[in-house]
């Protein structure tokens, strides 16, 4: 059987993570998970990032890396999670979605996360909370150890 992969977006923005809660279909509605969708035939997993975060929330995104894993969803479908920085537009929940939030890295356990999420969330958690610290502690640049570079910065 063929595995087609299902990328979800870590987007990153001033600290704090984006969480989307579905509305469909109705056995996940009311649930919060990283958003993405489908890669497309020939396409690549960054590129269907990018994608689908544009036709979900109506943003522009940068993907930066990989979150380590992979969680199956259902046969022949597998979720990779990708960290992404906003580079412009403001999100908006256009598709499959009815609420946005943005979570600092204590608010992360305040929603009710699909369970195949949870991983990648603790992990960008994780790193966004490393970034904070990075940012308090002059003598922790953003490049030191593996938190680093998350989230973006500059003009994001």
């Amino acid at each position: 059987m063929t595995v087609r992969v299902v990328v979800g977006g870590a987007l990153c923005h001033e600290g704090r993570l984006l969480a989307a809660r579905r509305s469909a279909p109705p056995e996940l509605a009311g649930r919060w998970e990283l958003p993405g969708g489908k890669a497309e035939p020939g396409e690549s997993v960054p590129e269907a990032l990018v994608r689908e975060l544009r036709e979900e929330l109506g943003v522009e995104t940068e993907p930066l890396e990989r979150i380590p894993g992979e969680w199956p969803l259902k046969p022949g479908l597998v979720l990779h999670v990708w960290t992404a920085r906003l580079l412009s537009g403001v999100p908006a929940p256009l598709e499959d979605h009815d609420e946005l939030r943005w979570l600092g890295p204590e608010e992360l356990e305040s929603v009710d996360w699909l369970d195949q999420d949870r991983p990648a969330v603790a992990e960008a958690g994780r790193r966004l909370r490393g970034r904070d610290r990075a940012d308090a502690d002059p003598d922790v640049g953003p490049d030191a150890g593996p938190e680093g570079g998350v989230g973006g910065g500059g003009g994001a």
